[in-house]
């Protein structure tokens, strides 16, 4: 099964849901729909369709993690950031980092691969995922997202985003 919208009702909470949900909390953004984006290479290959020249984006990379002592973690990065595993851990405190399997990545973040996102808090949190964020994230006008979805991305204000944070009891972890 892939990450689109036509898929989304399979989903713990649906595309659709977490826009409701958004909406009830009267926090902003700015929904843009597109082809299934599976990579970063992807998403540079549309941005173009909705980005505002001059404004201080953020857009990402999403990482589902497990250490060895088989906790969670979802690390979100600026997209061209480098990483080495090894060096993340020694940061984050976790050993051996590896990535975690499509089923684990359903079951604690309630997405599919491709549509990884720090929306998808809105399950990790309850499944205690520890959730890292880049810390360029603080100076950003805008982040560009997935909404638990891949064909779609929504446009989301920095303070818009800490406060799905909060609703979502999420705590934000800087690296």
């Amino acid at each position: 099964m892939d990450a689109s919208s036509a898929y989304q009702n399979s989903l713990p909470i649906s595309s659709d849901a977490l826009l409701r949900q958004l909406d009830d909390w009267d926090i902003a953004y700015q929904l843009h729909t597109h082809v299934p984006l599976r990579t970063v290479e992807d998403a540079k290959g549309v941005e173009e369709q909705f980005m505002v020249p001059g404004e201080n984006a953020l857009r990402l990379k999403n990482l589902y993690l497990r250490d060895k002592k088989k906790r969670n973690y979802l690390v979100t990065l600026q997209q061209d950031r480098e990483i080495d595993l090894k060096s993340l851990g020694t940061e984050i405190g976790a050993g051996n980092l590896s990535f975690g399997s499509a089923d684990r990545l359903l079951d604690n973040l309630g997405i599919r691969p491709g549509a990884v996102s720090p929306l998808a808090m809105i399950t990790g949190a309850e499944k205690g995922v520890t959730f890292y964020l880049d810390a360029q994230a603080q100076d950003a006008d805008v982040i560009y997202m997935h909404p638990l979805v891949n064909d779609r991305t929504v446009a989301m204000a920095g303070a818009d985003v800490m406060a799905f944070f909060e609703k979502t009891g999420v705590e934000v972890r800087w690296v």
